[in-house]
């Protein structure tokens, strides 16, 4: 896990995110403390190709302290919304098959269930699925 954290939210990696005109960025706030974030992608910053078309999820995190408080909801509604906004007439995400929580989130709001794409946990150059 500290190998996927250093490589996927280290100061660089986050810079050259939030600088890719393909992604956007959406924090929400809970008594005045960032409770969770959306972040989403089109174009050549999607993590696999789907087409012009849509839009990927790529993270819809939420603090566990502010789970189940309906941010995730709020988080959701507002990747419609820029889906809506950038004209994308298909949204998708992906989710790690043993986060029971997300899981649980996507079938509650009727999201389909397509063939599971690997969350891959490694130790350097050796993955371990």
């Amino acid at each position: 896990m500290n190998v996927y954290m250093e490589k996927a939210f280290n100061l660089r990696q986050l810079e050259k995110e939030l600088s890719n005109t393909s992604s956007r960025f959406f924090f929400v706030y809970m008594d005045h403390v960032v409770a969770g974030y959306l972040k989403v992608n089109t174009h050549d910053a999607q993590t696999e190709p789907m087409g012009d078309g849509s839009l990927v999820i790529e993270r819809i995190y939420i603090k566990s302290e502010f789970q189940k408080q309906g941010l995730g909801k709020y988080l959701l509604n507002q990747a419609i919304e820029i889906a809506v906004e950038w004209n994308k007439f298909k949204i998708w995400l992906g989710v790690w098959e043993k986060n029971e929580n997300a899981i649980a989130f996507n079938k509650k709001w009727g999201l389909l269930k397509r063939d599971p794409t690997p969350f891959i946990w490694g130790l350097k150059n050796k993955p371990i699925i």
